[in-house]
């Protein structure tokens, strides 16, 4: 267990620190945001074609309002918290591969969902934007992190044949 948090600890300063750092955020993290950007317009125009993305802004051109994805908006910080947690623990690297794409498209859909409904709730009500925007969805973005990597840890094999040894426990009891 303390082989975990150590190699957590060292894993989540590792890549948060590499994530500060002007080339990382050059070259990856600011075309990851205007990406999430792009993505997100393509949702919203099912419901209004009056959308655009330019960089990491999404502008409605009619009433002219509009959010900018920033750090921290962008899923990046789950992702990391996530890695560290499933790559720190003691667990086949397939599985470890496994879990971190999933919790990946787990963590981006529903920061789609959080910058969808931002924009909507922006246009709104700017006081209910920000209360989801710093309290709310901040939390749900960092507890999906956390549950997908709980669901993660059920599906590995010592955990499988744990449960498979209990029920049958329960059987002969």
């Amino acid at each position: 267990m303390i082989r975990f948090f150590i190699l957590f600890t060292v894993l989540l300063v590792g890549l948060f620190t590499l994530e500060i750092l002007q080339p990382a955020e050059k070259h990856v993290i600011l075309p990851f945001t205007s990406f999430v950007a792009d993505v997100s317009v393509w949702l919203i125009q099912f419901f209004d074609d009056g959308v655009v993305a330019k960089a990491n802004v999404i502008k409605d051109s009619v009433s002219g309002f509009g959010v900018r994805i920033e750090r921290g908006c962008n899923g990046v910080e789950a992702m990391i918290i996530l890695f560290a947690a499933i790559f720190a623990f003691p667990a086949p690297m397939k599985n470890k591969l496994m879990g971190f794409v999933v919790g990946f498209f787990a963590i981006q859909i529903l920061n789609l969902l959080r910058i969808v409904s931002l924009f909507y709730l922006g246009q709104w009500n700017q006081v209910a934007f920000e209360w989801f925007h710093l309290y709310l969805w901040q939390a749900l973005i960092i507890m999906d992190a956390l549950v997908v990597w709980l669901i993660w840890l059920r599906t590995l094999p010592q955990a499988k044949l744990r449960r498979e040894r209990e029920a049958a426990t329960q059987k002969d009891a």
